[in-house]
C-alpha cells in the first residue's frame, strides 16, 4: 500500500516539473529562457518600519511634500488623512470652545445686567412709583384731552434738547403729569432735567447745578490771557446765551490752540471749583469740536 502512495507522489511532482518545462520559454536553439531580472523584495527592517510609520504618525520623518519613507502609496495617503482630519478637528474645538466661552460670558452678563436693572427699578419705585419697571406706559393714563396736551409741548421741546426724540420727551411729560405736577411744571422740569443730562451739552450758566464730575459745553472763547503756572498751556472764559467759566487747557493734554473769538464744543471737561465758581479743565479725556473749522480734536 506504501508503494502504490510512494509512486503515486513521484509520478504526480514528475508531471509538474513536465508541464512547467513544456510551459517554459525556449530560444532558437531550443535551450530554455532563463529570465535573469533581479526581483527586489523589502527587508525584514523595512517592513516593520513601514507598520510603525502607518501607525504611528508622530514617528514619520517630516517631508513636507515628499514621499513618506518606508509606506506604500496607499499607507501614505491614509495617514496624511489622518492627520489633516486630526488638525481640523482640533482646530475647531479650539475656536468653538473661545466662540462658546464667549458668548456664554456674554449672555450671563447680560442677564445679570437686566436682573440688577430691574431691581434697582423696583426699589426706586418705592420712592418714585413711575420708576416701576412693571408699570404700564404712563400715556395711558391721560386724558384725551391731556395727551393731546403732552404732545404739543413734546414738539415743542423736541427743538429744544438735542438728542431727545418726541416719544422719550412725551413719556416723560405724561409721567410728571400723572405724578400731580400740572403741565406748565411738568415742561419745566422735564426741559431743565434732560438740558443738564449725561452726554448732551449743557447751558454754561448750569454748570454748578450739576454734580457730575465731567460735563459737555459749547460757546465762544472771550478772552485769553497768560498761563499762572508753566503746566498750563492755556487759560480763559468761554461763555454761552447762559453764561460764562473759566476753562484751563493743561499741556499734558495736547490739545490744539483755541483762539479768542472761536466757537469750540469741549467734551467731557473735568468740573472743579476756583475762587469759590464753577470752573472747568482740558484733559487728555476731553474732546473738541471746532464747528467753524469744521473738525474734531480728542
Amino acid at each position: 500500500m506504501s508503494s502504490n502512495n510512494s509512486s503515486s507522489k513521484v509520478v504526480t511532482v514528475d508531471e509538474q516539473a513536465l508541464k512547467q518545462a513544456d510551459e517554459q520559454a525556449v530560444d532558437e536553439d531550443g535551450y530554455p529562457v532563463v529570465d535573469e531580472t533581479p526581483e527586489f523584495e523589502a527587508t525584514v527592517e523595512q517592513e516593520v518600519q513601514a507598520k510603525v510609520d502607518a501607525n504611528h504618525p508622530d514617528g514619520i520623518v517630516d517631508t513636507d511634500n515628499e514621499r513618506i519613507h518606508g509606506a506604500t502609496l496607499e499607507q501614505e495617503e491614509r495617514i496624511r488623512a489622518r492627520e489633516d482630519e486630526l488638525e481640523r478637528i482640533s482646530a475647531q474645538a479650539k475656536i468653538g470652545t473661545q466662540e462658546g466661552r464667549a458668548k456664554r460670558t456674554r449672555t450671563i452678563a447680560a442677564n445679570q445686567n437686566k436682573a440688577r436693572r430691574v431691581e434697582f427699578q423696583k426699589r426706586a419705585a418705592s420712592v418714585d412709583p413711575m420708576a416701576d419697571p412693571e408699570r404700564a406706559d404712563p400715556r395711558t393714563e391721560l386724558t384725551q384731552e391731556q395727551l393731546a396736551a403732552v404732545n404739543k409741548q413734546s414738539m415743542r421741546l423736541e427743538k429744544q434738547l438735542d438728542g431727545w426724540s418726541r416719544a422719550a420727551i412725551s413719556r416723560r411729560l405724561s409721567e410728571a403729569v400723572v405724578g400731580g405736577q400740572d403741565l406748565t411744571s411738568a415742561v419745566v422740569n422735564v426741559f431743565e432735567e434732560r438740558q443738564t443730562a449725561p452726554g448732551h451739552v449743557i447751558p454754561i450758566g448750569k454748570l454748578e447745578e450739576v454734580s457730575r464730575k465731567e460735563v459737555s459745553i459749547e460757546g465762544r472763547v472771550e478772552t485769553l490771557w497768560d498761563p499762572s503756572h508753566p503746566s498750563i498751556a492755556q487759560v480763559g472764559l468761554i461763555a454761552d446765551d447762559s453764561g460764562q467759566t473759566r476753562v484751563t487747557i493743561w499741556k499734558s493734554s495736547d490739545a490744539p490752540w483755541i483762539e479768542e473769538g472761536e466757537q469750540v464744543r469741549i467734551h467731557k471737561a473735568a468740573r472743579n471749583w476756583h475762587e469759590g465758581r464753577v470752573s472747568l479743565a482740558v484733559t487728555g479725556w476731553s474732546m473738541i469740536h471746532f464747528p467753524e473749522r469744521g473738525r474734531w480734536w480728542e
